[in-house]
């Protein structure tokens, strides 16, 4: 496989599902999958047996390329096994047929992963193997390759977000896509779920519930230092909390506009260009908190959370009309 022939992305799911499109001729932008995927949310979580509050910025794990597959037209195929060795032979036989396969793992066993963390629902790209290696494509990073063991270990792994060995594969159905269709449904469907979220956790109110919440964080916190540079990596980097989403689907928006040139889309657009920049300000004070541990700095991120809240809300009833 060429280098011009893989999908590089930020995100890893849109990066892997990307690539899986790519093979069956169909190219769109990653903002583009990420927006038909209704990606854009929002979720505060934190539990005893957390040492931090968790910041998550888009919707579930396996979602996003389900909603993919929907608005495309497509046909998606996903196995599932807590058998190691049935999870290498449904793998292997796609591969072997030459089929580019998208892999769920947990990114703290890759080789090429120099992170001491665990993160379960990390997606990758997989085109080839030999007697010792599998070979893949990672966001970024392109082609990568990484033993067979550490292959079968990241598979298996358990925790928070983890599928027992989930693999999927996708195809061209009969039916054709209507992308300026595919659109309109998804940013309302997106907005919909956003702005109707069950609990204080999720969406606008999430994002409200972490502004108080902050200064919670950092008078309890025992390792300020980690706790907040590491969130703060994640949120700006790694496609969690806020940054990285919110830039994504700010491109998405404009892509709307350029198709179907309905203003909504636009209005929503300009609060994203905003909302983007504000995102990246609080990733950058959680990082001067880490540095400083001055609680100015989390003051002032609280105070931008507040006012991201009510963008975000705003922005999203656009999305209704």
């Amino acid at each position: 496989m060429k280098d011009t022939e893989i999908f590089k992305g930020k995100h890893c799911e849109t990066s892997a599902t990307g690539n899986l499109l790519k093979q069956i001729g169909i190219e769109l932008s990653e903002p583009m999958l990420f927006g038909l995927g209704e990606g854009i949310g929002f979720i505060y979580w934190k539990m005893k047996t957390m040492p931090s509050p968790f910041l998550g910025g888009r919707t579930k794990p396996d979602v996003l390329t389900q909603n993919i597959v929907k608005h495309l037209n497509l046909r998606m195929e996903v196995k599932e096994t807590g058998s190691i060795k049935k999870a290498w032979e449904n793998l292997k036989g796609y591969i072997d047929k030459g089929i580019v396969t998208g892999v769920k793992l947990d990114m703290y066993y890759l080789d090429y992963f120099k992170e001491n963390v665990h993160f379960a629902a990390h997606y990758v790209a997989m085109y080839k193997y030999d007697e010792n290696y599998a070979y893949l494509i990672d966001t970024a990073l392109g082609k990568v390759r990484t033993s067979l063991k550490s292959l079968e270990l990241a598979r298996n792994a358990k925790g928070p977000m983890s599928s027992p060995n989930r693999i999927y594969t996708i195809y061209r159905a009969n039916e054709q896509f209507d992308l300026k269709k595919a659109v309109v449904e998804a940013s309302k469907n997106n907005a919909i779920e956003y702005l109707s979220a069950p609990i204080q956790n999720f969406g606008y109110k999430g994002i409200l519930k972490t502004s108080k919440e902050v200064k919670k964080w950092f008078n309890n916190s025992e390792n300020i230092e980690e706790e907040f540079s590491f969130t703060a990596m994640m949120m700006e980097e790694a496609g969690t909390g806020g940054a990285i989403f919110r830039n994504i689907y700010r491109d998405f928006l404009k892509e709307c506009y350029e198709i179907t040139k309905e203003s909504h889309f636009i209005k929503a657009y300009k609060l994203f260009v905003d909302i983007a920049e504000m995102w990246t300000e609080v990733a950058t004070l959680f990082k001067k908190t880490s540095e400083s541990k001055n609680v100015e700095f989390i003051n002032k991120a609280s105070e931008i959370l507040n006012h991201l809240s009510e963008k975000e809300k705003k922005a999203m009833e656009f999305l209704c009309l």
